[in-house]
């Protein structure tokens, strides 16, 4: 059952929370983050991509970058453009995209339920991101940015957030760039609060949506904090980590597509062939083709799309991993013909997230820069949760939600 609480969140107050609110460390560059930062001294990258206070050039692993957003951090709260609430509540954050609305729990979740396998996760964490993740959380005392969960619908939870969202929001901005809405409200009633926890004590699991190294970071440090105090008790603030929690029934996956610098020394008419040996390959022209359902991709290749249809018998329905597109993609186009064994180290392969459309891949191969590109049709919410009650692991690049979740609406502090 999943344990939750509410908490004091320190927050940005109403008239400063567009200067200060941000994306998330992990979507832009540390370019990106100087650029997009500008002049504007209260941008939360001052603390999520601190190496924007350093000379262009400057490793962001180094320990002084963490140091500096430690220092950053402080002089938020001791300027004003970071405040804490007097008194533990749990929060509301919507986010509108394409006039579609998503309505998500901001909690505190529990590193116990990481440690047991309550929160679920759906893919691996490579020792090195969680390793600046926790340096980051070490240096700050604080998760600066929330993880992104999902949990199972729930009809009393939605009751509770549409009374909620029928008020006045904290904070209501359209985020610059994307030009997304984000909707913030504090959830402060008791009768309220004790509800929410109650539900979310009947869940079996939850589930990460996005923030897979966030979360290993977040408890990890906080198993490490438990370690470390001789008198733990177990409800130290160190104990919880913070999470914006959205219903499943919600959420969208959206497509996480595939880019290929050459065609392992076979011609365009060669590499057509050889996937004939497992797809139905059908010519659809110029004109960028989605891909249809399940099993079935758009191809690019020498300035025409394709339909690629896996054939039966190529896949196993009744196999959770088998049965995804990313592994049937992976195994009969990527390894099998292309040669590419290993998505997360092999150069000649890059990942290209749907939301920036597939004109992204016909873009990036008629530069010149890669030889085919690969549409996948998206995975779902049912997939990616049938996946984690099975305590299987998808492949690399398999989701992309979108919109990501901002940053800086409000942090937890870990004492």
């Amino acid at each position: 059952m999943a344990v939750i609480k509410p908490f004091k969140g320190i927050r940005p107050p109403q008239n400063l929370v567009e200067e200060v609110a941000s994306r998330p460390y992990d979507v832009l560059n540390s370019e990106e983050a100087r650029a997009e930062a500008g002049d504007n001294e209260k941008s939360l990258y001052h603390i999520i991509k601190p190496e924007i206070d350093f000379p262009a050039g400057t490793d962001e692993h180094e320990e002084k970058v963490y140091t500096k957003a430690a220092e950053n951090f402080q002089k938020f709260q001791d300027k004003g453009w970071l405040l804490q609430d007097d008194k533990e509540q749990y929060y509301l954050y919507a986010q509108t995209m394409n006039g579609k609305t998503q309505y998500g729990l901001v909690v505190c979740a529990y590193v116990d339920d990481y440690m047991n396998g309550v929160i679920k996760k759906h893919e691996l964490t490579r020792r090195d991101k969680e390793e600046d993740r926790m340096k980051h959380v070490r240096a700050n005392n604080a998760n600066i940015e929330p993880v992104f969960f999902a949990y199972p619908d729930n009809d009393i939870l939605d009751k509770i957030v549409a009374r909620y969202a029928a008020g006045q929001p904290v904070y209501d901005f359209i985020a610059p760039g994307d030009g997304f809405r984000h909707q913030f409200w504090c959830i402060d009633q008791e009768d309220d609060m004790e509800e929410i926890t109650r539900q979310f004590a009947a869940m079996p699991a939850l589930y990460i949506a996005d923030g897979h190294h966030r979360s290993a970071a977040a408890a990890l440090v906080g198993a490490e904090k438990a370690k470390q105090n001789p008198g733990h008790k177990g409800d130290e603030e160190y104990n919880f980590f913070m999470a914006v929690c959205f219903p499943a029934n919600q959420l969208t996956i959206i497509d996480y597509n595939r880019v290929v610098k050459d065609l392992n020394g076979l011609t365009p008419a060669e590499f057509l062939a050889a996937l004939e040996k497992n797809f139905v390959v059908e010519e659809k022209g110029a004109d960028i083709y989605h891909p249809a359902a399940l099993h079935n991709f758009g191809l690019y290749l020498d300035g025409r799309w394709y339909s690629l249809t896996a054939k039966p018998g190529t896949y196993n329905d009744n196999d959770p991993i088998g049965v995804l597109d990313v592994t049937i993609s992976s195994n009969l186009i990527l390894d099998e013909i292309l040669g590419i064994k290993d998505l997360r180290s092999d150069k000649r392969i890059d990942f290209v997230g749907g939301i920036r459309g597939l004109g992204e891949l016909s873009k990036r191969v008629d530069s010149g820069e890669m030889k085919v590109a690969l549409a996948l049709y998206p995975v779902s919410m049912k997939q990616l949760m049938d996946i984690a009650d099975t305590g299987n692991i998808m492949p690399p690049k398999t989701t992309w939600f979108e919109p990501k979740l901002r940053s800086g609406l409000v942090i937890h502090k870990l004492s």
